[in-house]
Parts: C-alpha cells; structure tokens; sequence
C-alpha cells in the first residue's frame, strides 16, 4: 500500500498523515511506500510521523519505503541519520518493488 503527500510534511500536515499510517497498520497492511516526491519540506514533527509508523509496522515486522526526490527533504533525512533507517528509492515503482520482495519473504511458508 502506498500513499502521496504533497507540498509540506509539517505540524499542520502531521496529523492527517499519522491517521493514515496508522490506519494502514490497523488494517493489516504493514508493507508501505510513502510517496514524497511531491513534498518540498518537512520538519522534526513530520519525521517523527515517519520515525512513528515504522515502529508501526515493525512490531508486525513491516517495512516503509521512502520515494524522495527533493534534495531538502532528503537532507533532512540525512541530518537526523533517518536515511540509514528507511531504504530510499528515486521512483515509486523501485520502492514498491522492493516492498514486494520483502512482504513476498515475510509469507514463505516452509
């Protein structure tokens, strides 16, 4: 499952957004792709949203996947250490894939 926001992940836009992770989780879907090629800022209260929903959806051993192509938003990432945490992708469609081969391993059955 994947979701795109747009514009700025800040305060304001925070709490929208943790609903939806949340959300996602609740209803079983712990393997996400957040879109953000649309996302020109983000701030500490909008990391945290992403720092939340991962641990989301690792106590159901998920995974998030990160779409970024702002060069601010990705400095961010890189000034709080996040873009060791998160796998980053420059296209949805390598995120998604890459979700897939880890949901795929997480349903193997011996």
């Amino acid at each position: 499952m994947g979701a795109r926001p747009g514009g700025e992940v800040d305060g304001r836009a925070a709490g929208p957004l943790r609903k939806l992770m949340a959300d996602l989780v609740n209803q079983g879907r712990c393997y996400l792709v957040m879109d953000l090629t649309d996302v020109d800022f983000i701030d500490s209260t909008g990391v945290g949203v992403f720092v939340g929903g991962l641990k989301r959806v690792r106590a159901f051993d998920g995974k998030v996947a990160l779409v970024v192509s702002s060069e601010q938003v990705l400095k961010t990432f890189r000034v709080t250490g996040l873009i060791k945490v998160f796998p980053r992708f420059e296209t949805a469609d390598l995120a998604v894939e890459f979700i897939g081969r880890a949901a795929s391993r997480a349903y193997v059955r011996p």
